[in-house]
């Protein structure tokens, strides 16, 4: 019987229109036998260069591409793994050079860099000089970080958005292992149209989980038509010498790329509305693996379907598409960004709502309430019974008190985290919801005074989950 998936497990490195069965490792691999596809309908001469260092959770993505050997020859995709990181992203910045020496025998070749945090945090001087220097327009460069949150296999918890954003690279962060493979092709395809590297964020909930993904046989992309491009270009420019020019080559980066960027994410709708209307009272903003968290929160509260709570995905976590978020904000009474660790989103939200109408300008919930009190965990991972506690906070100060289902909150939380209620316990989801005990006071309509919320998190302590060990020695090649 045919149930529609693809035969063979080979069949997820070749298969389109059809669902095909893969993990997120299995996805990256994906992303680079499509790009070459997609170059060859479009007549375009490149190769490919994939390059990195093991670590979880990307720690099996060497061992993948070895397996593959055979499937990247035939692509013109050649894999390299680094000494170390540094040595990996040094090969890629060479790459996008092709013009500054004669005898190519490719149009431009594109390339992907794997690491682990710490090889992000290590590596950051390289992404620099190499980001200053720019991309090629048949090139472009997708760096794949390995992030672990809550130290499950690094020596400490760590999170690499605040090290792309020094670096001036635009950062993608998929929720799931369809966005790894989307986010991957348009990574490479933003990078090519603005001249910069481009990250995408992986941690070990998307990179080693396994779903099935539908490939289609060719895609486009929008070069954004109000943008106007420079007559030099905007990716590396032969023309342009270290450290002669550097100060041109700053001025291109912040005046030219960046923007460009900007508008091709928009062009894109990398960010988008994922339920919910401009009539709904509240907005959830989300990204990354906290998408699926807030989601599966609300199914617990039995607000998953509530005409009164719009949501909105943010795919490019840095620079954020501000139009786009100010679009959904207007109107709504209250938001709250949902993200792992640090407020790293939230900010940059908060900074595109400051100029609004008072009138339009919503009250902005996170790590904190607007008056300060925590309300989101900072530390380590979240899970749908942490943000549920969050939401259920959330909603009351909305005012939604009444719409949240308080036996499916409470059913859900499980018998190991919190005794069941009684039928006459009365309370409010946020008191007794995962932990949480709060007194919630409502969001005063636009103009007026917001309320203080004061309330306690008592954290639960978590179960950490027997993580993949790194490997600091790479076996010999098979």
């Amino acid at each position: 019987m045919d149930i529609g998936i693809a035969p063979t497990l080979e069949s997820r490195f070749t298969e389109h229109d059809r669902p095909v069965l893969m993990s997120g490792i299995q996805a990256l691999v994906r992303v680079l036998l499509e790009q070459r596809h997609l170059d060859r309908l479009a007549r375009r001469n490149t190769a490919g260069l994939v390059t990195g260092y093991r670590g979880s959770p990307l720690g099996g993505l060497d061992r993948e591409l070895w397996h593959r050997q055979s499937l990247l020859d035939a692509h013109d995709i050649k894999f390299q793994p680094g000494l170390n990181e540094d040595m990996a992203a040094t090969m890629l910045w060479g790459s996008q050079q092709l013009d500054a020496f004669p005898g190519k025998k490719v149009d431009g070749v594109f390339g992907m860099w794997y690491g682990k945090g710490h090889g992000v945090d290590r590596t950051a001087d390289v992404f620099r000089s190499a980001n200053m220097l720019g991309t090629s327009s048949l090139g472009g460069v997708l760096a794949v970080s390995g992030d672990d949150h809550a130290a499950q296999s690094s020596t400490h918890p760590h999170q690499t958005d605040h090290i792309f954003q020094g670096c001036i690279i635009p950062i993608l962060h998929p929720a799931d292992v369809q966005d790894i493979f989307d986010y991957g092709l348009a990574g490479i395809d933003q990078s090519r149209f603005c001249g910069l590297w481009v990250a995408m964020k992986t941690i070990a909930e998307t990179a080693e989980q396994a779903s099935t993904v539908i490939i289609p046989p060719a895609r486009a992309y929008i070069d954004p038509h109000e943008f106007e491009v420079p007559g030099h270009g905007l990716g590396y420019d032969p023309a342009l010498h270290f450290p002669r020019d550097r100060a041109e080559l700053e001025r291109r980066v912040f005046e030219e790329r960046l923007p460009a960027a900007m508008a091709w994410i928009r062009a894109n709708k990398i960010d988008r509305l994922i339920s919910g209307g401009p009539d709904a009272t509240v907005g959830i903003i989300t990204s990354g693996k906290a998408h699926a968290d807030a989601v599966h929160a609300l199914g617990m509260l039995g607000m998953a379907d509530s005409p009164q709570v719009a949501i909105y995905k943010i795919g490019c976590a840095w620079p954020l598409e501000a139009e786009g978020v100010r679009d959904f904000a207007r109107g709504k009474r209250a938001i709250i960004v949902v993200e792992e660790k640090r407020g790293f989103v939230e900010t940059q939200v908060k900074d595109a709502l400051y100029h609004l109408r008072a009138d339009e300008r919503p009250e902005v919930f996170g790590k904190t309430t607007p008056s300060g009190e925590k309300l989101l965990p900072a530390v380590m991972e979240l899970s749908p019974e942490i943000v549920g506690g969050g939401l259920a906070t959330f909603l009351g100060a909305a005012g939604l008190n009444e719409n949240v289902r308080s036996d499916r909150a409470q059913e859900h939380t499980g018998q190991d985290r919190q005794p069941r209620a009684h039928a006459d316990d009365q309370r409010h989801p946020a008191e007794r919801f995962g932990g949480f005990q709060q007194r919630v006071a409502p969001i005063q309509p636009h103009r007026e005074k917001q309320q203080q919320i004061g309330r306690r998190v008592d954290r639960n302590p978590r179960i950490q989950r027997v993580g993949q060990k790194d490997a600091d020695i790479r076996p010999a090649d098979p």
